[in-house]
C-alpha cells in the first residue's frame, strides 16, 4: 500500500476485526505505548471493532504528559525571567504547573515562543546574542536526535546563550516499570513505531524474554493497529513471547544509527522522574559534561521543589493503564481542555484529550 486511504479502508478493517474474533479464545489485555496510536484508536473506534474479550489499555506514550510537575514549574520560572526567551513545542504551553502554565506567563508579558524544532530555537539564540534562549526539550527517543543536533551545532558555532531544559525520556524502562508492578494486567504491548524508527527494537527482546510478553512494533493508521493487534494476539494464543515488526515500511531492528550516534555523543542516560509513575533509573537523557554549559538548570541555578499533583486528577492512573479517562470522576466535569487538571487532557497526544475530543462524556461509558 502507498496511500493513506488504503490504510483506512473500512472493509479491510472489518476483515481484520473478524479475523481477530475468530482467533481469540480467552480474555487478553494489550497496551499501546504511543499517544499517536491512542488517538487513532479512539478517533477511528478501533477498540470498538474488537471482541469484548480483547481490551486495549493506553500507556505512558505521551512525553508531554509524563513531564513531571516540578520541571514544568521550572519552565514557568525561567520563562518569567526578564530578558529570557523561552521556546517550546506548542502543546507544552497549556500544561498546568502547580500554580499556572506557560501560556499565562506569555499573557503576562513573558517572551514565550512556539517553535517547531530545537533548531528554530537555536536560530533565535543566534539572532539574539545578548539574551538567554531556552528550549524545553521534551520527548522520547523520537525527538532526541534533533535536540542533540541543536546543542552540537551551538557548541560548534560558539553560541553560548542557547540552553536546554531537558526532559527527554526513554520508553523501555517505563514498560519494565509497568510489567514489574504488582498491579500489572498487561499481556502484550504495541511498541511505538516512531520511537522504534530511531531506536530500533532490539532492546525490547530482553523484556519479552524476562516477562514472557509479546511486543509488536506497530504503525499509526487503523490497518496498522489492527494488524499489530492481530499479530500480538496470535503470539498470545500460541504461547509465544517475541518481538515482531508490523511497521516494516519505517522500522528496522537496528533503528537509525546516525540518529543514535548523535544522541549518544550529546546525552548520557540518567534517572528521570515520570509524572504519574515516579522516578525510574536509566529512563532519561541528560547532557554530557562536555555540553553542560548549555544546561538551563545549571545556568539559572534552579532548585527542585517537590510539589503534589492535584488530588482530584487521576492522570497518573491513566498513564499507567490502570483506568480509562472516562473512569476518572473529574473527566469532562471539572477537567476539560479549557480547564485541564493534568497534561493528559491538554496534550495533543494525551489519552484524556483523545476521549474528550472524539467521544465526549457518554452515559454508557460512565
Amino acid at each position: 500500500m502507498k496511500f493513506i486511504d488504503e490504510y483506512r479502508d473500512a472493509e479491510a478493517a472489518q476483515e481484520y476485526a473478524q479475523a481477530i474474533a475468530r482467533l481469540v479464545t480467552r480474555p487478553w489485555t494489550i497496551m499501546e505505548v504511543c499517544g499517536g496510536q491512542t488517538h487513532a484508536i479512539v478517533r477511528f473506534g478501533i477498540d470498538q471493532l474488537l471482541p469484548p474479550n480483547v481490551t486495549l489499555l493506553h500507556g505512558p506514550g505521551c512525553p508531554v504528559c509524563v513531564t513531571p510537575l516540578e520541571l514544568i514549574d521550572k519552565a514557568i520560572e525561567i520563562a518569567a525571567m526578564p530578558e529570557t526567551i523561552f521556546t517550546s513545542f506548542g502543546d507544552m504551553l497549556r500544561v498546568p504547573g502547580s500554580e499556572c502554565d506557560l501560556l499565562s506567563v506569555k499573557a503576562q508579558g513573558g517572551d514565550v515562543r512556539i517553535v517547531y524544532s530545537p533548531l528554530d530555537a537555536l536560530k533565535i539564540a543566534i539572532e539574539n546574542p545578548d539574551r538567554p534562549v531556552v528550549f524545553f526539550a521534551v520527548g522520547f527517543e523520537t525527538t532526541a536526535p534533533t535536540t542533540a543536533m541543536a546543542v552540537y551545532q551551538a557548541a560548534q558555532q560558539g553560541v553560548k546563550n542557547f540552553f536546554l531544559l531537558v526532559s527527554h525520556v526513554l520508553v523501555p524502562p517505563a514498560i519494565e516499570a509497568i510489567l514489574s508492578s504488582p498491579d500489572n494486567r498487561v499481556n502484550a504491548f504495541l511498541a511505538a513505531g516512531h520511537v522504534c524508527t530511531v531506536a530500533g527494537f532490539a532492546e525490547y527482546e530482553p523484556l519479552a524474554r524476562k516477562y514472557h510478553v509479546p511486543f509488536v512494533v506497530t504503525g499509526f493508521e487503523p490497518l496498522d493497529i489492527l494488524q499489530g493487534v492481530y499479530m500480538t494476539l496470535k503470539q498470545l494464543e500460541e504461547g509465544r513471547a517475541e518481538v515482531e515488526n508490523q511497521y516494516t515500511r519505517s522500522v528496522q531492528r537496528s533503528g537509525n544509527l546516525p540518529a543514535q550516534q548523535i544522541i549518544q555523543a550529546v546525552f548520557e542516560v540518567v534517572p528521570r522522574k515520570w509524572r504519574g509513575i515516579g522516578s525510574l533509573p536509566y529512563s532519561g537523557l541528560g547532557l554530557r559534561e562536555a555540553y553542560r554549559s548549555h544546561d538551563a538548570e545549571r545556568y539559572f541555578d534552579l532548585t527542585t521543589k517537590n510539589v503534589d499533583e492535584p488530588a482530584e486528577c487521576m492522570s497518573g492512573l491513566v498513564l499507567q493503564g490502570v483506568m480509562k479517562p472516562f473512569e476518572c470522576p473529574a473527566f469532562g466535569q471539572i477537567c476539560t481542555p479549557e480547564h485541564p487538571l493534568g497534561a493528559t487532557m491538554v496534550s495533543s497526544e494525551g489519552a484524556c484529550a483523545a476521549y474528550y475530543r472524539y467521544r465526549g462524556v457518554t452515559v454508557d461509558e460512565r
